[in-house]
């Protein structure tokens, strides 16, 4: 009998180490949670920098870049809609590992993630390891990214290279909520500041840059 490829084992091993942390909510210095949140563009952003700065804690600005991963043997992008992504993040010299994996409607539409995410101390250890374990780089998104709270969302204002800039609102109050009720408030949150049309997509910066004629938008 032959013997597996090296790079085989290292692969199921590490597959095998994904579908552990799925049966644990949390693990040292790992979490897993349901990460609620939109993308969108809006067509006139002034409001909301107004509401935030005279209504919303300022948290930071950095320059966030990620690189996407797919194992070679398990394609994530292949399939559609595409649900699971796995990336390695440097936001100037704070390093995070990254994995999550969408829930989709009737209509093909993310809603939640459940994800995976923990700090990392050397990115060029995880990536040396990761190309041992067969894995290739499918993306890389370069950003600036300003970040404030407000009450129960995490506000993102991005500014993604080739792409443009983008609102993101994510979730960050209590556990066990309905993702469609939240999702909702958070347009009528958005709509409240006449920020003009808003643009959402259901797909991503990653998916952006990698497919551009399968994007998709809805007007809310």
């Amino acid at each position: 009998m032959s013997k597996k490829p090296l790079w085989k084992t290292f692969c199921s091993i590490f597959i095998d180490f994904l579908h552990i942390l799925q049966h644990y909510k949390e693990v040292k210095n790992t979490m897993k949670k349901t990460e609620i949140e939109i993308q969108v563009n809006i067509e006139n952003k002034k409001p909301l920098m107004e509401f935030l700065k005279n209504n919303a804690e300022f948290k930071s600005e950095n320059q966030q870049i990620d690189e996407y991963f797919s194992p070679i043997h398990r394609n994530f992008i292949e399939v559609r809609p595409v649900k699971e992504w796995f990336r390695l993040r440097d936001s100037e010299k704070d390093y995070s590992i990254n994995y999550k994996n969408w829930h989709i409607d009737d209509k093909g539409r993310s809603i939640y993630c459940d994800e995976y995410e923990t700090k990392i101390e050397n990115l060029d250890t995880v990536k040396e390891m990761l190309k041992i374990l067969n894995f290739k780089t499918i993306a890389k998104v370069k950003k600036t990214r300003k970040t404030w709270n407000y009450k129960d969302y995490e506000i993102n204002i991005d500014s993604v290279e080739n792409l443009g800039d983008f609102v993101e609102i994510e979730y960050i109050g209590k556990e066990n909520v309905n993702p469609e009720e939240i999702i909702s408030q958070m347009v009528d949150f958005l709509k409240s500041l006449d920020c003009g049309t808003i643009k959402r997509n259901y797909r991503g910066y990653p998916f952006q840059l990698l497919f551009p004629n399968e994007v998709e938008y809805e007007e809310l």
